[in-house]
């Protein structure tokens, strides 16, 4: 049995120790980020998910990292100074973590063991994009690259994952993350 999400250690990206476990009984959508991506401006989106569900239970967790084409190569100041700056990022950010690889964080192996596929929502899978541009990416059940989306049960269950280019407003992950809410 793999250890629950709240049990991992990880730290806020201020540095201090912290656990997922402050949100036992909240809806997460955990996404690993980054700063120089062509889908950093998903932030906008995330942050905006984050304001509007809220107050329902929702908590969008940022774990920035620097594992696919570096680019997220800022100190965890930098990072935050960045986000805050040009997105209006409120929602939870944690420290730098790898989320491939053989010193991959026991959060991340944690996730991609319960859901090793993640739903793609477009006619031409993101890995396929990636390809187009002479991009190698990590095979499944790996992270495919920047802002890929695990949404987590209150209960702390992982229940879906989103590929990469899903945006946070996609039809299909607010109705994911509604059903979630909803459970109460």
């Amino acid at each position: 049995m793999t250890a629950s999400i709240y049990d991992i250690p990880v730290h806020k990206i201020s540095g201090d120790e912290a656990s997922l476990a402050e949100f036992k009984g909240k809806v997460l959508l955990v996404v690993n980020v980054a700063s120089k991506c062509g889908l950093t401006p998903q932030y906008e989106g995330l942050e905006s998910l984050y304001e509007q569900y809220k107050g329902q239970g929702l908590v969008v967790a940022g774990f920035p990292a620097n594992n696919f084409k570096s680019q997220e190569p800022g100190s965890d100041a930098e990072i935050q100074t960045f986000c805050t700056a040009n997105f209006g990022v409120k929602f939870p950010m944690f420290s730098k973590i790898n989320v491939v690889g053989a010193d991959k964080h026991p959060l991340y192996a944690t996730l991609i063991a319960a859901q090793p596929k993640a739903i793609s929502l477009s006619e031409v899978p993101f890995a396929q994009k990636l390809h187009g541009y002479g991009i190698e990416t990590n095979p499944e059940p790996e992270i495919l690259w920047n802002f890929e989306k695990f949404l987590v049960s209150r209960s702390g269950e992982i229940v879906k994952r989103f590929s990469p280019d899903t945006a946070p407003d996609a039809p299909e992950l607010v109705a994911a993350i509604e059903a979630e809410i909803a459970k109460g």
